[in-house]
């Protein structure tokens, strides 16, 4: 097996999930060459994950065929003559750049009329029992082997190492503003699926004054993307501690914000793409979760502590409550949530 590709998953927690795959792959075809396509959005947990040789960037939209663009990468794909390629994505679109590119063995699973353009596959897991994501990504591993057994569970555990030309962006942008980063905590506000996924902006800024109040050095630095950016602003104009808390949200790359994470005492997040991050890194987090599933979605590190109600309505799986009181969230207080980020080892 000379040449493997992936076609990546759309969103960062499922791209961190996808690296046990990723291992797994390189163990049983150790002189393989392991390139993954993947969005620009994704495309820096690729460039973290040490099993890849080549990571190809496109400018994917979500919800968009993209035919010209597809059909243009297919035929720079064709040239490199892989072998076979793994389609992570459930999607038609998905599946239709190794077709067009006459990969051999085109292996995925089964879904969206994809028949003919995904040749070896395995069927969806029920919604009901779904497993948890790094071993649904895991089991297509075994395919080329003929085989369609669960795959070794030694090591469920997503690992990404951090870029050190990242690093030093970072420690550049700490030194700017006179950050030691030995005392930094990293909060994470947003995530993408909705508000039934975020913890109340105040319960985020009454976390930050108990932390900043305990100890005195303490910097919290706000973390996520562009659309978060207005959450982070709710956060710092409830704070009453000038000085400590810093809003970056939007204002870093991914390939900075994994560097960030890698160097930070803790991490307290939603359960989001950065919480994944911080899981692979082994930072020390608190995992807050409300609508969602921690037993299909967690954090998967010694380090990271999870927090949820489990209250008789969750996970609803629902983007807004839909008995409008979000109480799986709201009832989360942030003592609670210092109680036990003070129990995490370093």
């Amino acid at each position: 097996m000379h040449g493997i590709l992936i076609i990546a998953p759309n969103w960062i927690g499922d791209a961190v999930m996808t690296q046990p795959l990723l291992a797994s792959l390189k163990a049983q075809y150790p002189e393989s060459k392991i390139d993954v396509l993947a969005s620009t959005w994704v495309a820096p947990i690729y460039r973290a994950c040490s099993e890849v040789h080549e990571v190809i960037e496109a400018k994917f939209e979500h919800k968009q065929l993209q035919w010209g663009l597809r059909k243009e990468l297919a035929n720079k794909l064709a040239l490199k003559k892989y072998q076979a390629c793994f389609i992570l994505p459930n999607s038609l679109k998905s599946a239709l750049i190794p077709w067009l590119a006459n990969i051999p063995f085109r292996i995925g699973y089964r879904g969206e009329l994809r028949f003919g353009l995904i040749n070896v596959a395995l069927d969806n897991p029920s919604k009901v029992n779904r497993p948890p994501m790094v071993e649904h990504y895991l089991a297509l591993s075994q395919l080329l082997n003929g085989e369609q057994t669960s795959p070794a569970t030694d090591n469920l555990t997503p690992k990404l190492n951090v870029s050190s030309i990242a690093t030093q962006s970072v420690q550049a942008k700490l030194k700017n503003i006179h950050i030691d980063q030995a005392n930094i905590y990293v909060m994470c506000p947003g995530a993408e699926y909705g508000p039934t996924k975020r913890w109340p902006t105040g319960h985020f800024a009454e976390l930050a004054q108990i932390i900043v109040t305990h100890n005195p050095n303490s910097q919290i630095i706000l973390l996520g993307g562009k659309g978060d950016h207005s959450l982070a602003q709710e956060i710092e104009a409830k704070v009453k501690c000038d000085g400590h808390i810093h809003n970056w949200c939007g204002d870093t790359s991914l390939d900075e914000a994994i560097a960030l994470i890698g160097m930070s005492k803790a991490v307290i997040s939603n359960d989001s793409g950065l919480m994944h991050v911080a899981a692979a890194l082994k930072t020390p987090q608190v995992a807050i979760f409300g609508s969602s599933d921690p037993a299909h979605t967690p954090p998967l590190s010694d380090k990271a502590q999870v927090i949820w109600l489990n209250l008789p309505c969750s996970p609803c799986h629902k983007r807004e409550c839909p008995l409008g009181h979000l109480k799986c969230l709201n009832d989360i207080l942030p003592a609670q949530v210092f109680a036990t980020l003070s129990t995490l080892q370093p």
